[in-house]
């Protein structure tokens, strides 16, 4: 199962006022885990950056001056993204902003049925509790001493491990056990072999099931010392 985990930053709240997406960040997961590939990218909003919104992620106009216009770089973003579901923090914010550059080069807006929102999910995990992308790093250990600004690809990066703890934590093995190399059948860890797939296990012989001859002689012993048992009821 492929997800992608991203986030955007804005020159504003509402795309309806005319706000543009600037930046978005995106992290690959497959079966709940990274693998390794982002996408990354600026834009130029074609408009000034409101000084509240820079002091949030830093982006200048004079930075984004020189960085591609949506509509020019649509069809790299839209080749990572696939028809995978995405996921995001206050996932309708950013879905509104994704959807309004589409919709501005006339490209087919993203499904809301690809939506999964990780704000919704941490409230229904923890009601009553904070639910910002801050909070939630707090809560499940996720360093993010490295955050000064808001920055897209570093929140996508944040939110991932946020959301694997959501949906019920990484593998407790994850980590521990070493390199198998070619040919080999146990890790480099004995005691962590049972963690591994049934298949990566080494064979054992079956163990005997059935009574030995002492066995039922004993059992049958055991039962004649019974003078009233239940099943002569």
């Amino acid at each position: 199962m492929r997800e992608i985990i991203f986030d955007t930053e804005t020159t504003g709240i509402d795309p309806k006022q005319g706000h543009r997406m600037v930046e978005i960040g995106c992290v690959e997961l497959v079966d709940r885990m990274p693998t390794g590939e982002t996408f990354h990218a600026y834009y130029n909003p074609e408009r000034d950056m409101p000084a509240e919104a820079e002091a949030i992620h830093g982006l200048s106009a004079q930075f984004l001056a020189d960085k591609p216009r949506f509509a020019d770089a649509v069809d790299e973003l839209l080749d990572f993204v696939r028809d995978d579901m995405l996921v995001a923090h206050n996932a309708g914010f950013d879905f509104a902003f994704l959807n309004a550059e589409l919709e501005l080069c006339t490209r087919e807006p993203i499904c809301l049925t690809r939506k999964i929102d990780t704000l919704e999910m941490a409230r229904r995990k923890n009601p009553g509790g904070k639910h910002s992308l801050d909070a939630l790093c707090s809560r499940y250990g996720v360093d993010r001493s490295h955050r000064v600004f808001h920055g897209a690809l570093l929140d996508a990066e944040l939110l991932a491990q946020v959301y694997i703890e959501l949906t019920g934590g990484r593998q407790i093995a994850m980590g521990l056990i070493g390199e198998i190399g070619e040919g080999d059948t146990a890790p480099a860890e004995p005691e962590l072999a049972a963690m591994l797939p049934s298949g990566d296990r080494p064979r054992r012989p079956a163990r005997p099931h059935s009574a030995s001859e002492q066995e039922l002689a004993a059992h049958a012993a055991f039962l004649d010392r019974m003078t009233r048992p239940i099943w002569h009821r």
